[in-house]
């Protein structure tokens, strides 16, 4: 059993290696337009990024994430860059500036040398610029169809202080009369301008300022079919990859929804190693004059290449750091397989002089992982959880008992080397053959993962026979916590935390499905396995049923049991009990259950109106118009009702008794963006019939020793061709399009 983990060990190091090796010869951001959904590499950056991933905002994100400054604001699920208000516009609305910045600054650059940091105070080296790639969906509307007035900006300023005054106008909010121009600005935008001034070439362009608002290169966007403030209001999706090896900017816009063009809409030289500040915020900047329009921001990712702390450089480009990259990984994975391989052969011949140790075997297996995740010291673990007290005790399930913790922090964690990090210890209940099983199944996928939407891994410990994983911890528990705990500990959660916390989820399950470099389910998704962050931020966890696709890790029956359904009744979906295989439909039918949890207040499975699960109560009474009641009747009535009918309608589609019929994530992420409609549910609820057609599902198929992931289409059904009509048929089929090989 250990040496078929450690092939399988050996197979994950090698495609870690392939990863590596394509995003080194990467050259652009290659993010679809659901921004917020990943944290895609940099141009020309391999493992080493950085980033954040917002599919939205709320007002728990103020300080917390992102800093607001001047009349800048967070309502309706966006940041509000000028006021939203509805006020007297004279008063309100007009002759305003705002700023919100990514709450922590980046290193944008480092001299190079053997001086490291000393050498950047001195004066003297190369620089090395570090390179980012963002993605942000932008509206800028005009209420009551007024005419355009000024514009936005993408901006990188010095500090997170706020806009200087006098910076309303023509001045977006980045410097005033006295300050324009001046060098000590340090301030590098991409301004997206609706007004046109003396410097401007139109009043619908995009433009690079450094240090000024008259920019230094500029593009006119009517000629190429966008508008930036139409009077019909529209989304649009902007990128901007930045190059530090090569010291250039471009810039792409679309509508939301499609996917990145092909050629920049603006690219120019940029050296931010010279214009902008070592550290740097980077965020938003508006303004208004006397004309007046609300400036919002509805998703945004970025990821940026880490410049370390303490690199010398050692001279050398970066495109010779590339190179390095993409043959010295593949080398190096090659390295520790085969120093592995030896391990274990040492191992299994120590077994059968001296008896079993599989804890050597287990230790052996995760350091040969390719930047495997930092390895505790039991007794470190068991200080950090007062000997696994009782009373530290978060929860626990079939795989074990879960533990809070405060460890030392090192170089990965936030605090930095030296500070107090709490934890949640994962300690596995079956440390035996299974249980090594399940540990390395878990690590070897989890180790992987990056996403703001999913818990993060923090480390590992296998000693003494103890397997622990060590997580990051989540201070305001699991949803199901907020729902349906004890009235003492519960907190209520308003409408405006419920719909991003579906968001999150829906991001973290895309990623999961679409984004990663293997097809993951997750298999146990559920409101206890939906942890909330210090901001109530939704974080995907419990990776013990997980599998990758492509693995053939989907059987829902485990191994050592004699059999039956892994899950929770209610968030199972029917084929499953038939087929006892998990895909990526059977994800997304627990991911309907909670988003009607969520709506409803109410556990998939409960006993309501003559009806034993909540779905079923919902259908009836959306069949007889009535689906907003189903609403939290705690919310006393304070919810916004089209997103309440949205989320409804979207929870009845993803539980569909048909898996082919159920929406993929993709299309999840647009509607609930609301860039796309709910889709059209049948009055009636399907009946479940079996064997049903594959159509649309992941299937595995084995041949000669050899699984293929299969993928088949179908639009024979009139509720599917319903689904996808309109833009998201566009949708759906660029994402199908993408899949296939």
């Amino acid at each position: 059993m250990a040496a078929r983990f450690l092939v399988h060990l050996i197979l994950v190091a090698a495609a870690s290696a392939a990863a590596v090796t394509s995003d080194a010869a990467a050259t652009s951001l290659a993010t679809n337009a659901t921004a917020g959904s990943r944290v895609p590499a940099a141009p020309g950056v391999g493992g080493n990024v950085t980033g954040f991933s917002f599919s939205g905002f709320v007002s728990a994100n103020r300080g917390a994430n992102v800093t607001v400054l001047g009349d800048a604001n967070i309502n309706q699920g966006a940041l509000q860059i000028t006021p939203d208000s509805l006020n007297d516009a004279a008063t309100f609305l007009t002759h305003k500036s705002g700023r919100v910045l990514y709450a922590t600054p980046f290193r944008l650059w480092q001299r190079e040398g053997h001086g490291g940091e000393a050498n950047a105070t001195a004066g003297g080296g190369k620089k090395r610029v570090a390179s980012f790639s963002t993605a942000f969906t932008i509206n800028i509307f005009r209420p009551n169809g007024t005419e355009p007035a000024e514009g936005l900006a993408f901006v990188i300023a010095p500090s997170a202080d706020e806009p200087p005054a006098g910076s309303s106008g023509g001045y977006l909010g980045l410097t005033n009369a006295a300050t324009d121009g001046n060098a000590t600005n340090q301030i590098v935008a991409v301004e997206l301008d609706t007004e046109k001034q003396p410097y401007d070439p139109d009043d619908n362009h995009v433009g690079l300022n450094v240090n000024s608002v008259v920019s230094v290169a500029t593009t006119s966007l009517k000629p190429l079919g966008i508008e930036i403030s139409p009077a019909k209001p529209a989304n649009y999706t902007v990128w901007v990859d930045y190059d530090g090896a090569a010291r250039r900017v471009a810039v792409f816009m679309a509508v939301a929804g499609k996917a990145k063009p092909g050629r920049a809409v603006l690219a120019a030289p940029l050296d931010l190693g010279a214009a902008a500040a070592e550290w740097s915020y980077f965020g938003f900047s508006a303004s208004t004059g006397r004309k007046y329009q609300l400036n919002c921001v509805l998703a945004w990712d970025m990821t940026m290449e880490k410049l370390s702390c303490g690199d010398g450089g050692g001279g050398g480009d970066a495109r010779r750091r590339t190179l390095g990259l993409a043959v010295g990984v593949p080398v190096g994975a090659t390295a520790l397989a085969a120093a592995a391989i030896v391990a274990y052969v040492c191992v299994v011949k120590r077994r059968k002089v001296h008896g079993d140790d599989s804890s050597a075997i287990t230790g052996t297996m995760i350091r040969s992982l390719a930047g495997g995740p930092r390895e505790f010291d039991y007794r470190e673990i068991r200080k950090a959880t007062n000997n696994f007290d009782e009373k530290m005790k978060l929860g626990q399930g079939g795989y074990g008992v879960v533990y809070r913790g405060v460890v030392v922090g090192d170089h990965t964690s936030p605090g930095g080397p030296g500070s107090a990090v709490e934890v949640a210890v994962k300690k596995f209940s079956r440390a035996s053959t299974q249980g090594q099983n399940d540990f390395l199944a878990e690590l070897s996928i989890i180790n992987r993962l990056r996403h703001k939407h999913l818990v993060r891994l923090v480390g590992w410990s296998h000693d003494n026979g103890e397997l622990l994983l060590v997580y990051e911890f989540m201070p305001n528990g699991s949803l199901d916590q907020h729902l349906f705990g004890p009235a003492p500990e519960r907190q209520l959660l308003g409408w405006e935390l419920r719909y991003s916390i579906v968001q999150g989820v829906a991001s973290a399950l895309h990623y999961l499905h679409d984004e990663y470099d293997q097809r993951v389910v997750h298999r146990d998704l559920k409101a206890s396995n939906i942890l909330l962050d210090a901001a109530f931020g939704a974080r995907l966890g419990d990776f013990g049923l997980e599998r990758a696709i492509d693995a053939g890790k989907t059987s829902y029956i485990d191994e050592a049991a004699a059999g039956g359904v892994h899950g929770t009744v209610g968030y199972i979906a029917p084929e499953c009990f038939h087929t006892e295989k998990a895909t990526r439909e059977s994800d997304v039918y627990a991911f309907g259950a909670v988003v009607l949890e969520v709506v409803c207040g109410r556990r998939p499975r409960c006993d309501i109106d003559g009806f034993h699960f909540l779905v079923d109560w919902v259908w009836r009474l959306h069949r007889d118009g009535r689906a907003l009641e189903a609403v939290d009747a705690r919310l006393a009535g304070a919810f916004d009702r089209g997103q309440a009918e949205r989320l409804l309608l979207l929870g009845l589609a993803c539980s569909h008794p048909t898996p082919a019929e159920r929406p993929r994530t993709p299309a999840i992420q647009q509607i609930l963006l609301g860039s796309v409609p709910p889709p059209a549910v049948p009055p009636f609820k399907p009946s479940f019939v079996w064997p049903a057609t594959d159509a649309g599902l992941d299937t595995m198929s084995t041949t000669a020793g050899t699984t293929a992931s299969q993928l088949s289409l179908t639009s024979a059904s009139t509720w599917s061709g319903n689904f996808i009509k309109g833009s998201l048929r566009h949708a759906f089929e660029q994402e199908v399009s993408d899949s296939l090989p």
